[in-house]
């Protein structure tokens, strides 16, 4: 991602971010089919279709890198497992929500690292770049 313009950039970062919002609305739609005291909400099932659909039409258009499909994966995964630990942690009688953030922080540590956020500050001290 180093010889990158911004445009190219953002259309990288589009299917990431749609990827955290589809992993938010299907723990959601999961939350509210096996914890009780979730109330019901259509927005949800729009927000999945619409972050779904989104998706299709951007790998439609444009090609896929070498570690999208994981990187993609596990922004899924972030939004699932943090909407997780904020539902739980919204209703404590659901259960604990310490696995849920275990998982999340492993996952945001691996995604910070895949992508060059943790680790480039040490480059940049060493005069690596």
């Amino acid at each position: 991602m180093e010889n990158t313009t911004p445009a190219q950039q953002r259309s990288e970062k589009k299917p990431l971010i749609l990827a955290l919002i589809a992993g938010m609305c299907g723990d959601a739609i999961l939350s509210w089919m096996t914890i009780t005291s979730v109330p019901f909400s259509i927005f949800p099932w729009i927000a999945m279709v619409l972050a779904v659909q989104a998706l299709y039409q951007d790998y439609l258009v444009n090609p896929v890198s070498e570690d999208m499909p994981l990187v993609g994966l596990a922004c899924f995964l972030v939004g699932g497992f943090g909407h997780s630990a904020f539902v739980k942690a919204q209703y404590p009688e659901a259960g604990s929500n310490f696995f849920s953030i275990i998982i999340l922080m492993g996952l945001l540590f691996w995604l910070g690292r895949k992508l060059g956020y943790i680790g480039a500050i040490k480059k940049a001290e060493s005069g690596d770049l």
